[in-house]
């Protein structure tokens, strides 16, 4: 595979992908006042999507453990790609529901199988390379997609935004002809595995948005039913392997915690913009946008790096711009948009380098058979981090009505300071871990010479 040509390809269809889920953000207040309906039915517009993106991430990562990368894709992208263009003429409702539902079924192709398909077959010498630029894709597209949904609203209205997304089907044939051709490997689906997978992320994550203690505690119940299941399934959805490995555990927490600060704070710089210096939408987009650019300039560069001296040094280097970020933020936020400008161009680029360095880590320490499970559980622990940030935030600042705007959101942002040290303590303790677990062999030698 000519991944000089495929990964490119690849990482722009995943922008367009991950665009998605942000360019309708801005259109919301549109789409509730040209259909006529509630703020809580407007909101499942993008939520709809989210869920659905997250679960058929890890679906079609799994798949790829028996069926082809290119069948998976074809269908991935079909599936989005149509329904798309059905979204275009959507006039009510139900249609538009049903419409990003759709694309939600088909885009999680993108997120899940990219990891997939560098790791299996990009060398890991070159593997960073592969896995900064993908990270990046997704980075700039969080950044641009509320600026380029806010101009294609503005003009061609939001059925617009939907042939900005059949993009994809430009590509799907330059891929397929670009990917290596797989063997079918015998493999029985579990299903039962996979529903109780669906159904535990969707209650957690309603559960969560909606602050309702009803679904939390039907999500619960799933979770049971789920490690019930576990102990049955001779080759369950969830692979019990990857729960059994340590290292992996700890990359997974730490995963979750990167989104956390990332969404948390593509949350919240917007509403501080907005309601401390009464920026317009327009000039917010603009105030995050050189970030996501500059994120996307250091890709290269950033890839070359992480191959050349290690992830987990840029794992360590990363955590410390984050946190120093947040920190600033937790302190003077309210001093000048110029504040918000310069921090989110030093917090994006550090975002791409440790998601990046994470993944590329989880790829080494994953066994072949592994990759495609691992990555897809990876991705979906990420995700949830993000919605379940998104939830908190919006709880944290509702809490504190009473207290002045400026100093609620330095609290929420002080909470993310300490997500942020967490994590750090996480990865120092993996660290440790990997140290000591290279020496392991090298003292048994010593003792073997010795004898």
């Amino acid at each position: 595979m000519n991944d000089k040509i495929v990964m490119p390809v690849w990482t722009f269809g995943l922008f367009i992908v991950v665009m998605n889920t942000t360019m309708f953000n801005v259109s919301i207040p549109s789409i509730i006042r040209d259909l006529g309906i509630t703020a809580n039915l407007g909101a499942w517009i993008i939520s709809s999507y989210s869920i659905g993106y997250a679960l058929s991430t890890v679906i079609y990562s799994r798949l790829s453990d028996s069926v082809p990368i290119r069948t998976l894709l074809a269908v991935g992208i079909g599936v989005l790609g149509l329904s798309s263009v059905f979204g275009i003429f959507a006039r009510d409702f139900e249609s538009l529901l049903a419409a990003r539902i759709l694309q939600s079924a088909g885009s999680g192709a993108m997120a899940g199988l990219g990891l997939v398909l560098a790791s299996r077959y990009i060398p890991y010498e070159r593997r960073g390379r592969a896995i900064t630029m993908i990270s990046a894709g997704s980075a700039m597209a969080f950044g641009l997609g509320p600026i380029v949904g806010g101009l294609v609203s503005e003009y061609f209205g939001w059925n617009g935004l939907f042939a900005v997304t059949c993009l994809v089907l430009v590509i799907l044939p330059l891929l397929l002809r670009l990917l290596p051709k797989e063997q079918p490997q015998p493999f029985r689906f579990d299903a039962p595995g996979a529903g109780f997978t669906v159904i535990n992320t969707a209650t957690l994550l309603i559960a969560v948005t909606q602050r309702s203690a009803v679904w939390l505690a039907v999500s619960v119940l799933s979770f049971a039913a789920h490690a019930w299941h576990l102990k049955r399934a001779q080759q369950p959805f969830i692979n019990p392997q990857l729960l059994a490995n340590s290292a992996y555990r700890k990359l997974l927490t730490i995963g979750f915690c990167i989104l956390v600060l990332n969404l948390a704070n593509l949350f919240l710089m917007p509403l501080a913009l907005a309601n401390l210096f009464e920026q317009s939408a327009m000039t917010i987009g603009f105030v995050i946008a050189p970030g996501a650019i500059v994120s996307a300039i250091l890709t290269r560069f950033l890839g070359q790096w992480i191959d050349r001296y290690g992830n987990l040094r840029f794992l360590l280097l990363g955590h410390a711009i984050l946190t120093a970020v947040v920190a600033a933020f937790s302190i003077g936020l309210a001093v000048s948009p110029f504040v918000i400008l310069c921090g989110y161009i030093c917090f994006s680029p550090a975002f791409s380098a440790t998601i990046a360095s994470l993944n590329n880590e989880t790829s080494r320490i994953l066994q072949k058979p592994l990759i495609g499970s691992g990555m897809g559980l990876m991705q979906l622990t990420q995700f949830f981090g993000g919605a379940f940030s998104v939830a908190a935030c919006g709880l944290l600042l509702a809490l504190q009505e009473q207290i002045p705007l400026v100093d609620a959101y330095q609290l929420v942002y002080r909470c993310l300071l300490a997500v942020s040290v967490c994590s750090f303590a996480i990865l120092l303790w993996y660290r440790r871990s990997m140290h000591v677990n290279r020496e392991k062999p090298s003292a048994a030698v010593r003792e073997e010479s010795a004898v």
